[in-house]
């Protein structure tokens, strides 16, 4: 292949990776990326929307913006109960044959995700029908699924007598969370929220979301809309190289493969701008996280904690499992002040009682 058609090809992949977070300036970004023109980038794409792999919208020639041309939109209405209304029949069935092509990795990614997602609306949202959506690109796929089911927050909130549906969201967010264990692990929209580019819930009152790379969750509360249900929205690039079992071992403990480490994002206990400073914040923070052997507190986000709140975690809970690592993450300078103070004080606390 020559030189020439090469860099032809390199130009027209950064073109498909970066034209939906860059619509109305990817001209300009690819002229710099390749030390070419405007004039010679605007060719390459008046050649990609003749060849219909993208489309322009509106503007002017220096200001058009584009946008990547569907290569498949499908939707389909599902009966809960129905004969053949189970997650690896509609996967298989449904789902599966639109997305061929892609690469072995991905399709095992979307396998798990889809799988997942489609049977918590099976067998926990109490709805009588499920929706899904999918919209595949030259860039990356985006599968959605909405059930009208109770609402995934609100049923959490309820059979697990939490405070509100925030801390619904921070549960879910530890992974291990379920309301059948007899039937779930409850890991399934743990490890899809990280393994997918993105990955949204939106229920009830609540917005939740979890970027791919990103060290934060996000809550987003609104008005309460009428109607229940819950609406989950994945997506992910057709040619990622991330694997899921590289997810999986991410968070298994050596040679041994158990979910045995989560990440506890503390920004997610915080309620706008109340100060994470008491004992019973802290215990609500800590539910469930016995369920570990390792387990990072990310503190991203967080400007400040209390005393008492860091000695709660870092000294009283982490005396009651001394099994248990408990590791801060992305702690500021006072952050990681009180948290070297409680810990500190563990210490002595073992020296008094085992002296030299």
């Amino acid at each position: 292949m020559s030189t020439v058609r090469l860099r032809g090809e390199a130009i027209r992949k950064y073109i498909i990776d970066n034209i939906e977070a860059h619509p109305s300036d990817i001209a300009k970004m690819a002229a710099e990326k390749f030390g070419l023109t405007r004039q010679a980038v605007n060719k390459h794409l008046q050649n990609m929307v003749t060849s219909g792999a993208i489309k322009s919208k509106s503007g002017k020639t220096r200001n058009r913006q584009y946008e990547l041309t569907p290569l498949a939109q499908w939707t389909r209405l599902y009966s809960i109960g129905s004969p053949g209304v189970v997650e690896d029949v509609v996967w298989r069935n449904d789902v599966r044959p639109i997305l061929v092509g892609l690469p072995d990795n991905v399709l095992d990614i979307w396998e798990y995700c889809f799988t997942e997602m489609f049977n918590n609306a099976i067998d926990h949202s109490a709805g009588t029908m499920i929706s899904v959506f999918l919209d595949k690109t030259a860039a990356s796929t985006k599968i959605a699924i909405l059930d009208n089911g109770v609402g995934i927050f609100k049923k959490i909130q309820s059979e697990m007598n939490l405070l509100d549906e925030r801390q619904a969201i921070l549960e879910l967010a530890k992974g291990k969370l379920t309301t059948d264990p007899r039937r779930h692990t409850g890991e399934g929209v743990f490890f899809t929220s990280r393994m997918l580019d993105s990955f949204d819930i939106l229920s009830g009152g609540v917005f939740f979301t979890h970027q791919f790379g990103d060290d934060e969750d996000w809550i987003v509360e609104r008005s309460k809309p009428d109607d229940d249900g819950t609406f989950v929205i994945m997506k992910l690039h057709n040619h990622t190289a991330r694997t899921s079992k590289e997810i999986f071992d991410s968070f298994s403990g050596g040679d041994n493969y158990g979910f045995v480490k989560t990440v506890v994002p503390v920004k997610l206990a915080q309620y706008g701008n109340d100060k994470l400073i008491s004992r019973s914040q802290a215990k609500r923070l800590l539910t469930r996280v016995e369920q570990f052997k390792i387990v990072i507190f990310d503190f991203n986000g967080v400007e400040f904690i209390g005393q008492a709140f860091a000695d709660e975690i870092f000294r009283v809970f982490a005396n009651s499992h001394p099994e248990m690592a408990l590791l801060p993450a992305n702690a500021n300078r006072e952050v990681q002040h009180m948290i070297e103070r409680a810990k500190a004080i563990i210490n002595t606390e073992t020296t008094d009682r085992y002296p030299e």
